[in-house]
């Protein structure tokens, strides 16, 4: 007979039915469009997603960009976005899941772990259903790995429409320019994970890594949880914002740094390279890309106390700091070695920048004999 650890399984431990069912109904109503409207932004987008690629290819000079037929693009609603995530996040999560599942074996009844799962799948609900309507657009490389997943081995490009129509709207910019602007740097993920095969499971041990030291620390997790809600409400009421978002503040052994660090260096390239190719156009690409750059980079200053807040909590500015971290290490390198010279980080594991060498180019370049 089985334990009941094996009858514990993965999903019931987070509810992803409920997570994305949540995420939906918590999700703020897009943009106001008629059925013809809807067609043909679709449409629109569509064909701003593969216009960019060729784009990515003249600036970066991945071969990869040639051939993207591993992989599809996909325009979606908030709803939609949001089950994709908790689809991808279920694959992030099983192995540590199963780890923690294994070695409390007989500890954990299938009864507890169904209320635990609901909780927490409201709970992450909650999250993607505020997301849900920041994000513009997200290469998801682990969708074929998903249960049941129809999408194809290379993972899929989910333009989510409603946000890229809101905020076009909001700047008051161009509709063509700007969704070409978006597909730019979106478009330049889809070809990072083609250019680098090896990526995606690299990718995936690294997350399983972080994860699972924290759910191995379930049992101080509740007093962790406590001392990192109370130092939000003190930085919030003294204007300070946390680094990295409370949530990852709950990280405090060697081994939980390391593995976040490790983890924070590569999206930190993976975004920033992303972002200098979309600064690499100019107006003979995108007409109006000035004053799409200026209107986009000023939008972030008159956010809300409750945006701001949950910001913080998930660390959300922390990742725009990675944004820029990550684009000076990669026009540094690109300024003393050249594109090639800098194309070499996509040849191995071994070839990704730690975070110091992140926050100091100089070091990549010497280890890579640049």
């Amino acid at each position: 007979m089985e334990s009941s650890a094996r009858e514990t399984s993965a999903p019931a431990l987070i509810n992803w039915e409920l997570a994305a069912s949540t995420a939906a109904r918590l999700a703020p109503a897009g943009p106001t469009l008629g059925a013809a409207e809807i067609a043909t932004a679709v449409e629109n987008l569509r064909l701003m997603a593969d216009i960019s690629v060729q784009h990515v290819h003249d600036i970066t000079g991945l071969e990869a960009a040639r051939d993207l037929r591993d992989s599809s693009v996909l325009v979606v609603d908030r709803a939609s976005w949001a089950k994709a995530n908790t689809q991808s996040f279920a694959v992030m999560l099983e192995p540590a899941i199963n780890k923690m599942l294994e070695d409390r074996r007989g500890a954990i009844a299938p009864g507890t772990a169904n209320v635990s799962g609901a909780i927490t799948g409201s709970q992450l609900g909650a999250i993607l259903g505020f997301l849900s309507s920041k994000v513009l657009g997200q290469y998801d490389p682990f969708s074929a790995l998903a249960r049941d997943s129809t999408a194809p081995a290379g993972g899929r490009l989910l333009l989510v429409a409603p946000n890229i129509i809101a905020v076009e709207r909001e700047l008051n910019v161009e509709p063509a320019d700007f969704r070409l602007w978006v597909c730019l740097h979106e478009q330049t993920h889809r070809v990072q994970f083609a250019a680098a095969p090896w990526l995606r499971h690299h990718m995936l041990d690294e997350i399983a890594n972080l994860s699972g030291h924290l759910l191995g620390n379930v049992d101080s997790l509740m007093e962790r949880a406590s001392a990192a809600a109370k130092s939000l409400k003190d930085r919030t009421a003294t204007g300070a914002t946390p680094g990295r978002g409370v949530i990852l503040d709950l990280l405090q052994d060697p081994e939980e740094k390391a593995a976040l660090s490790r983890l924070t260096a590569l999206m930190s390239l993976l975004e920033g390279h992303a972002n200098v190719v979309m600064d690499a156009v100019d107006a003979g690409i995108v007409p109006s890309v000035k004053t799409i750059r200026q209107r986009f980079n000023d939008r972030g200053t008159d956010r809300g106390l409750i945006e701001k807040f949950i910001r913080s909590l998930l660390g959300l500015d922390a990742k725009m700091r990675q944004y820029a971290d990550g684009s000076k290490f990669v026009r540094e390198v690109v300024a003393a070695a050249g594109m090639s010279g800098f194309n070499r980080v996509w040849e191995s594991a071994e070839h990704l920048p730690t975070e110091p060498e992140i926050h100091d180019s100089k070091l990549w370049l010497e280890r890579m004999g640049l």
